[in-house]
């Protein structure tokens, strides 16, 4: 009779056991599951325009990298994805028609828009329709759903109306200047980056240059990638808020300070 009360028992205490670690497994998946979600949830996210030119790319990896989340406006998705691969999100749309823009600034923390007209591509690509058409209408849909900061990257002498580069491309400048002055007034937070020449190069080699009033005198070239690495930098960093500035390349082996960088520029007058 103990002997069969003793198998009893332990069957009971075997029984208990495994409910207790059923238990606990629920607790546990009910504890880890919305926490991943709510880290996975948190990541910021970013928009980038022009994800699939030189500088765009650069925007996109290095974004990657610093784990953002990303997502590319483009025109043609197989060819984008086939360039930044599948960790991107990709919406389709046209920044000339101004389709696909609303889905695709709708939840994001972040824009960075490195738009370049290119006709020699497509002649619809047009400085007026790109480069101040289309800066225009991401800033205004930034603008309506309350993204937290916009950084554009324009270029060194948008303010000379008699640059070479306007008789050259279309008044190339002229319209970037009028980008530049769409995405002030729009009203969302903003940086904007004017670089000098840009170099196919890897980064990271030196620090960088920044002037402010667009003085001609401060030539210099830098590479994509450094001037994508300012963008990022520039995110949701105060001190880079309302302020535009030229940019260079600075001599190898230099650092910079980016908080320090931006600190000591002046806000743009309203």
């Amino acid at each position: 009779m103990n002997q069969a009360k003793q198998q009893v028992d332990r069957r009971r205490f075997l029984c208990s056991l495994s409910v207790v670690a059923a238990s606990c497994a629920l607790l546990l998946g009910s504890a880890v599951l919305p926490t991943f979600a709510a880290e996975k949830k948190s990541l910021p996210l970013v928009l980038v325009v022009g994800a699939t030119g030189g500088t765009g790319r650069e925007v996109v990896k290095q974004a990657l990298a610093r784990g953002l989340q990303v997502r590319a406006l483009v025109r043609d998705e197989a060819k984008a994805r086939a360039q930044l691969g599948d960790a991107v999100q990709y919406v389709v749309g046209d920044v000339r028609t101004g389709t696909g823009v609303e889905s695709a600034v709708k939840g994001v923390d972040y824009v960075v828009s490195a738009l370049g007209s290119n006709v020699r591509n497509d002649p619809e690509n047009t400085p007026e329709r790109v480069d101040y058409g289309g800066v225009k209408v991401i800033a205004e849909a930034s603008a309506a759903t309350k993204v937290e900061h916009f950084v554009l990257v324009s270029s060194m002498g948008a303010t000379h109306t008699d640059h070479p580069l306007n008789r050259m491309f279309g008044n190339i400048l002229v319209w970037k200047k009028k980008g530049e002055d769409a995405l002030r007034s729009s009203g969302v937070s903003y940086t904007i980056v004017r670089p000098g020449g840009l170099l196919d190069a890897p980064g990271g080699g030196a620090g960088v240059k920044v002037f402010q009033g667009d003085d001609l005198r401060n030539q210099g070239r830098i590479p994509r990638a450094d001037v994508a690495t300012v963008c990022l930098e520039a995110l949701g960093n105060s001190a880079a808020r309302s302020k535009t500035f030229e940019l260079i390349g600075d001599s190898p082996g230099t650092r910079t300070d980016f908080t320090t960088m931006f600190a000591g520029l002046a806000a743009d007058e309203r």
